[in-house]
């Protein structure tokens, strides 16, 4: 098959040619800018670690797009895709949108957390929320998950989807590594601040919030919502997110457990780690999710710990899991199924 991606310049947008590049389904992987009348640029003069592929990033044209390939990849800046999404979707053309533009199905929400202009709910309702291990989509438009409400959602699904917890009781201590706040250089960003430091920021505002709400509330309706806290730590990439919650009554390890097993015993890509915890190296540049979970008969409170690679099953690896599910290939091709380590 043939693919583009539109915003490859970004660090999703990069891992994601990463991957695609040794998919042995894709055939050519097309480059395009997301404007029309920006000039032709080169690959390997916009990422110096491509210095030898010298590929043309072409101005963004939606007919040559969907003339030339087979699936559209997303990888693009809040706010674009909602100009450019209506074509897709009036074609029913596959669509995988690494930006959180079409995953709140509330236009109004999405405004509030996004501080941005939303798409038309028409089209908010024709994207399929694309959460790999639960939501399979084989065609149309895919919303790629965000990274933390990925690693959230793993970590929260057992708990929700059994009916172990007091919904009123979830709170999430998420930390995340600096890739996930982009390219672009901001004071938080700078090594003299960032490092041996940690941070707390966008407290109760975090754009990821409404969207793990709205999944949660799939789940189970009577989840109303929860205290989420976002904090960045000295690292490259990863993500791990500390949830905690009250189990209801009748709730012991015993059933914690089979209620992971339960959900995950066939997952390809999430990870039950029963002796010790799940740390994020054991994870980095793969598509992995693991999780470890505890109960403390003390407080009376449920641990679980959700890691990911937040470029990879936050962003680029969870993007090309969809894509596989959408062409009804194996999910595990194109993705490397060992962490990197040390």
């Amino acid at each position: 098959m043939n693919a583009a991606i539109i915003g490859v310049t970004g660090y999703s947008g990069t891992v994601l040619y990463q991957l695609l590049s040794q998919h042995p389904a894709v055939e050519n992987i097309h480059l395009y800018g997301h404007q029309d009348t920006a000039a032709p640029r080169f690959l390997n003069d916009e990422i110096e670690a491509f210095c030898d592929r010298r590929i043309m990033i072409e101005p963004y044209d939606v007919r040559k797009i969907m003339a030339e390939n087979d699936v559209v990849f997303f990888a693009t800046p809040a706010g674009v895709t909602a100009k450019l999404a209506q074509p897709y979707l009036d074609a029913d053309f596959p669509v995988i949108d690494l930006s959180g533009d079409m995953r709140l199905k509330d236009p109004k929400e999405y405004a509030k957390w996004y501080h941005k202009d939303p798409a038309p709910a028409d089209q908010l309702a024709k994207a399929q929320y694309g959460l790999a291990e639960f939501n399979t989509v084989h065609a149309g438009y895919v919303a790629n998950p965000g990274c933390y409400a990925t690693a959230t959602l793993l970590g929260l699904a057992p708990l929700i989807k059994k009916h172990l917890i007091d919904p009123d009781s979830i709170i999430v201590d998420a930390k995340s590594g600096l890739s996930g706040a982009g390219k672009k250089l901001t004071t938080s960003s700078h090594f003299a601040w960032i490092n041996e430091n940690s941070q707390p920021y966008k407290v109760n505002q975090h754009q990821h919030i409404p969207e793990i709400l709205q999944q949660l509330q799939q789940w189970d309706a009577s989840v109303k919502a929860l205290q989420f806290t976002t904090t960045l730590i000295p690292v490259t990439r990863g993500i791990m997110a500390s949830i905690y919650a009250k189990p209801l009554p009748g709730v012991d390890e015993e059933k914690l457990t089979a209620a992971f097993e339960e959900c995950y015993g066939k997952r390809r890509f999430v990870r039950l780690v029963k002796n010790g915890w799940p740390s994020i190296k054991e994870v980095s540049h793969s598509n992995f999710c693991d999780l470890g979970w505890a109960l403390d008969p003390n407080s009376h409170t449920i641990l679980v710990v959700s890691v990911i690679d937040n470029l990879m099953k936050g962003a680029a690896g969870q993007a090309v899991q969809n894509l596989n599910h959408m062409f009804e290939l194996d999910e595990t091709l194109g993705l490397p199924m060992i962490p990197s380590w040390p």
